[in-house]
């Protein structure tokens, strides 16, 4: 893997920019564990925003970056912001962020977009994206269709540019199978929530560790929100409506703040527990230098063994 050479870090890993989670202190502990930190705009003001990334410069003088959201209301003043706190590297995700390029561009920002099909990775490329990060929809939260293991090789054979996955990676021999299929790095999310310096409640955490890989399911099927959570009330509920009436208003109901239920309050019965199918693999919660150090670990040894058996 490369993706610690074209960004300068110790591993090849971002973290994910996960919504109401991924904040400054957050960030900040990733990047000084030497991976890449990123703050998550979803559901962000503006004024958000410029606190955490403040929050995240008194934490680490290493890299971090932000995850911007396109379909925020408020994009263009988040744009504004990262661009004023020399914020050098973006991940952005739901829309396309086409008619920023060139701001980014002249302000030596590395834009590396989201994209969960071979069609728009094309089109990043195009337009003149640095990277490119490949969801698969064994991922946790908003998932497309096709799984890291299809999607990935696909991708890096289209592109010409680094390619990261994410989705269902959680062991340094999943690393290394992605190594193979042509990534350059690995963006974690789920594996991320079972550790010490996640700001999620404690009940979510104990959730991760305790659930099995078929715990997981998918909500909301029949519209335009797919999202991989953890089974419970909430998720039971939705998926009843979805199958029987699919009444808009009571989904809309059922979901609102629901997230927020979970991470802040740890109600895990009426809150959305995102998490992606990896979940099963994760039975402790560590430090994210210890976890980086295990998986960095792993995969050394992993392709260490298989070159040797040359």
């Amino acid at each position: 893997m490369n993706l610690e050479k074209i960004l300068n870090i110790k591993y090849p890993f971002i973290q994910g920019g996960m919504a109401n989670i991924s904040k400054g202190k957050f960030a900040a502990s990733v990047s000084e564990a030497g991976g890449l930190g990123l703050i998550g705009t979803g559901g962000m003001s503006p004024e958000d925003l410029l606190k955490e990334i403040k929050i995240a410069k008194e934490n680490t003088d290493k890299l971090f970056g932000v995850n911007l959201l396109l379909l925020n209301p408020q994009v263009d003043a988040l744009v504004d912001i990262v661009i004023s706190q020399g914020i050098k590297f973006l991940t952005t995700g739901a829309g396309n962020p086409g008619k920023y390029m060139k701001r980014f561009k002249e302000n030596k920002i590395k834009v590396f977009p989201i994209v969960s099909s071979i069609a728009l990775a094309k089109r990043m490329e195009k337009l003149g994206a640095d990277g490119i990060i490949v969801e698969g929809e064994e991922a946790a939260g908003h998932i497309g269709d096709i799984s890291t293991m299809v999607l990935l090789p696909q991708v890096a054979q289209a592109v010409n540019i680094p390619v990261v996955a994410a989705g269902g990676i959680g062991s340094g021999r999943q690393i290394f199978a992605a190594e193979v299929l042509g990534a350059s790095g690995i963006q974690f999310g789920t594996s991320l929530l079972a550790t010490f310096e996640c700001p999620i409640h404690q009940n979510y955490k104990e959730k991760i560790i305790k659930s099995k890989s078929s715990n997981i399911t998918v909500i909301g099927l029949t519209n335009a929100y797919k999202t991989r959570v953890i089974k419970n009330k909430m998720a039971r509920t939705y998926l009843e409506i979805e199958k029987t009436n699919k009444d808009k208003l009571a989904l809309e109901k059922l979901t609102l703040g629901a997230l927020k239920k979970a991470v802040e309050v740890g109600d895990m019965e009426n809150g959305s527990i995102m998490a992606g199918e990896v979940v099963g693999q994760i039975n402790e919660i560590l430090s994210i230098k210890d976890l980086f150090e295990k998986f960095y670990h792993e995969y050394k040894e992993v392709r260490e063994f298989y070159e040797n058996r040359r």
